[in-house]
């Protein structure tokens, strides 16, 4: 793990470099996903650094993904915005993401967990469109850092009982109700769980492309990944308060899934709908089952891509029109169909249409939750028809009606958009052919 780490440092003299440092992104990318194989067990390890199937495909997303947010933020590159600065973010977060999602140390772990919120107000703060920009970010600081401050002491406290802050060699000789919610508390606004989302569509709305990318497909992903992780250790006894969270979550998915057909924002949408998957992987964890766990890992996968391209055409119509607004982005099936296909794809991604991988996690959610309560099929049938209605009204209200007369100089869509969205579709929708290896998390 160390010379993906080394790579990223010595990546830090070429910062006026936009094309060289995107290009070392995707092969380092590559490098990591061909030259690696993942196993069900700890590999490469070292004193505090090593991965498993979860941290391999983790990593490999977040590689994959800031390569397309530098893709993405061309218009930074050409109009020289802080450039130098922008690839010095975007090395930053590159670095606290390997560190999250490699280190076997629980207090590494919470370093680098914290240490990400860093380079994403960065850039809310410095790229951002409109002035609330600043609200946003307290928003996205505060939330986290209060759930967060339990989950420290959590981690002293169970120094002081196991005397051991590996995730493997950690057994604890008893548990109460105070350790637990120490130690989920924080993982669940990151996801984040219903009732506790209000910073997630504040911060994507104000965020520029690239924070909104970064924020629907690594950030989110964080909270699950420490969930799985402790729940090495807490899970048995997590069992008895399964209950609350599931029914909070489906709840709150439900009542979601609704407030998405009320959005008139197309980033704002996207973003409920986040949260309503998200809830999902909540619920597919708390079921303490090897399909709930398989299943929301594939989840967590498919939505970073899924999401993080719905953001980038949302953002192909802002720099176009200057708007976000669904009553005046309309017709764009007039004048950009080769990018309406994209929007079909990608919202019938969005409504877990086959072969995406969105179907085989929610497949796999829909048997964990059923088998831990048959009459939540109510909630979860809702909830499934409800992502389509959102997904189509998304689609149908952009690419038809009548094209905004006030638009009169109206830019194509260039090959670096179209390529763009094309790497988000071809993993999002073949890796289902190589579905095992996301069963080796067991």
């Amino acid at each position: 793990m160390m010379k993906y780490i080394f790579l990223l440092l010595f990546m830090t003299p070429l910062l006026n470099n936009y094309w060289l440092i995107m290009n070392m992104m995707m092969v380092s990318c590559f490098m990591f996903m061909f030259m690696n194989m993942s196993y069900g067990f700890i590999s490469s390890c070292s004193l505090y650094l090593g991965y498993d199937v979860i941290s391999y495909n983790l990593i490999g997303l977040s590689y994959f993904i800031i390569f397309l947010m530098m893709m993405a933020s061309f218009n930074i590159y050409k109009n020289k915005d802080k450039m130098v600065e922008f690839n010095l973010v975007m090395i930053l977060m590159m670095f606290s993401l390997l560190l999250t999602f490699s280190t076997l140390s629980m207090f590494y772990f919470y370093l680098a967990f914290e240490m990400s919120i860093i380079p994403t107000l960065f850039l809310i703060f410095g790229w951002g469109y409109q002035p609330e920009r600043i609200s946003a970010g307290f928003y996205l600081l505060f939330y986290t850092l209060f759930a967060s401050l339990p989950l420290l002491l959590g981690i002293f406290y169970i120094y002081t009982l196991s005397y051991s802050l590996d995730f493997w060699l950690i057994s604890l000789p008893y548990m109460n109700f105070y350790i637990y919610i120490s130690m989920i508390l924080a993982f669940l606004f990151k996801l984040p769980i219903p009732f506790f989302h209000f910073w997630l569509p504040k911060a994507h709305v104000e965020a520029p492309v690239s924070g909104s990318m970064i924020l629907a497909a690594i950030l989110l992903k964080m909270g699950g990944y420490g969930l799985i992780r402790v729940y090495l250790f807490i899970g048995s006894y997590s069992i008895n308060y399964s209950y609350f969270w599931m029914s909070l979550s489906l709840w709150g998915s439900l009542i979601i899934s609704f407030l998405c057909l009320f959005q008139v924002d197309i980033k704002s949408m996207i973003a409920y709908s986040s949260v309503a998957h998200m809830s999902l992987v909540i619920c597919g964890i708390m079921s303490y089952t090897c399909y709930g766990f398989i299943g929301s890992f594939v989840m967590m996968i498919g939505h970073g891509f899924c999401s993080s391209a719905l953001f980038c055409l949302a953002n192909i119509i802002y720099e176009r029109s200057g708007s976000r607004s669904l009553f005046i982005n309309k017709g764009y099936l007039m004048v950009m169909p080769n990018l309406s296909l994209f929007w079909f794809l990608l919202c019938s991604n969005n409504m877990s249409s086959p072969p995406s991988l969105n179907l085989l996690g929610e497949i796999y959610l829909i048997n964990s939750i059923m088998s831990w309560d048959i009459m939540t099929f109510l909630f979860l049938f809702i909830i499934s028809f409800m992502s389509c209605c959102y997904s189509i009204y998304l689609f149908s209200m952009t690419q038809h009606g009548y094209f905004y007369n006030g638009l009169s100089y109206f830019m194509g869509v260039n090959v670096r958009e179209y390529i763009l969205i094309l790497y988000h579709i071809i993993p999002l929708n073949f890796l289902i052919m190589k579905c095992d290896i996301f069963t080796l998390i067991f």
